[in-house]
């Protein structure tokens, strides 16, 4: 990925676990998102955080040190969420166990989905995609995209962001 550029970003739990079904696993993915842009690293465009993957629309702004913000966000969201399993002592652990030198786990499956958005049409597509992810498939997380917490869909509806980590897509198109 580069710097701004717009993306629709996927990434997904290893093995598809739903791990992220924690509200408060939840919280570690929107604080990082929060740190980030308060930082101006990124802009955020659209979310949601389902039970084992999350998708963004966002634009990374600045390097986080040496590492692209992208790269930092899986990173320490990996580790604080690895960290909660351990205290926890959850089953998950087992699941996402791996043997590399630098790890004994890892949370998030290797190489994220990063698709470039390029017209306004696309943008737009994706961004329905996102908000209607949690009301359709095998989750039917909510009846309405308006009644799932984890998600942009009531930004775009009333305006406000209670996550205090988005920008309108507007701005931009």
């Amino acid at each position: 990925m580069k710097l701004n550029n717009l993306y629709f970003f996927t990434a997904t739990i290893k093995n598809w676990l739903p791990i992220l079904q924690n509200d408060q696993l939840k919280d570690v993915i929107i604080n990082s998102l929060r740190y980030l842009k308060n930082n101006d690293k990124i802009k955020i465009y659209g979310f949601v955080i389902m039970p084992n993957h999350i998708h963004l629309i966002w634009e990374l702004i600045d390097m986080n040190g040496n590492e692209m913000p992208h790269s930092s966000f899986m990173k320490f969201t990996g580790h604080k969420i690895i960290r909660y399993l351990q205290i926890d002592k959850s089953d998950y652990l087992d699941k996402i166990k791996v043997n590399f030198n630098d790890r004994n786990y890892n949370l998030w499956k290797e190489k994220p989905m990063a698709i470039e958005l390029y017209s306004p049409n696309v943008i737009y597509q994706k961004l329905d995609y996102i908000h209607n992810n949690p009301v359709k498939g095998k989750w039917m997380l909510a009846e309405s995209p308006l009644e799932y917490k984890y998600t942009s869909a009531r930004f775009y509806e009333n305006g406000i962001d209670e996550f205090n980590v988005l920008n309108h897509i507007g701005d931009v198109i």
